[in-house]
């Protein structure tokens, strides 16, 4: 299985039988460069503009726009309904977290989660391997309630994402936090790499965090 960052809360994720990308962006929006991957299925955790652009991606066989369990090709999807905010979806509406099982692995990708996970959903969630979680604030969670959200969850690997980069569009996400907050908040192992290739049996048990760079 092959995992790559496309930038924002995109990641293209790759495995034997079939690819996925989340939360494709609009590149004038966010300010970055989107490269416009293919993929055999697209999730979209919420509609927004920022994660909703799935014309941007090739060769598209299923979208995935909310709750459910799937089968597609071997990849076995389940979504999770949750919040964009913490009153509910009063302020930004519905988010859903989905959990993708890939070549034996366990992913997670949280969305725009708006608010803490409560024990019946972490239960619901289950073992994951791998956690992708927003840590930018103002539009999600913190840095400091995604700390506590690894904590409760205990994945492997955590990848951060929805953060603010170098060149990001100041009118929309000047607030958002840098990476930095976070890394001081789980104080984990970091390692950079330019893609996350992995084999269920590589996954080990020592917790880190994996910074990917942007294709």
């Amino acid at each position: 299985m092959e995992i790559i960052y496309l930038g924002h809360s995109s990641f293209k994720i790759k495995g034997k039988t079939a690819s996925v990308v989340t939360d494709p962006f609009d590149p004038k929006m966010v300010g970055l460069k989107y490269s416009s991957p293919e993929a055999d299925i697209v999730t979209v955790s919420h509609n927004h503009n920022d994660h909703n652009q799935t014309q941007l991606v090739k060769n598209v066989k299923k979208i995935i726009d909310g709750p459910g369990e799937y089968e597609i090709q071997g990849i076995s999807i389940i979504g999770f309904n949750s919040f964009h905010d913490a009153k509910k979806g009063e302020v930004r509406g519905k988010n859903t977290i989905y959990v993708f099982e890939v070549d034996g692995i366990r992913i997670a990708h949280l969305g725009d989660l708006g608010h803490s996970l409560s024990e019946e959903l972490v239960g619901d969630i289950g073992d994951i391997d791998i956690l992708m979680l927003p840590i930018g604030g103002v539009y999600t969670i913190s840095s400091s309630v995604a700390a506590e959200i690894v904590r409760s969850v205990e994945p492997t690997i955590i990848i951060p994402m929805h953060f603010k980069v170098e060149g990001i569009n100041s009118e929309n996400f000047l607030r958002l936090e840098s990476v930095e907050s976070f890394l001081k908040e789980v104080g984990l192992p970091v390692e950079r790499l330019p893609k996350l290739s992995l084999k269920k049996e590589e996954l080990g048990e020592e917790q880190k965090l994996v910074l990917l760079e942007k294709k």
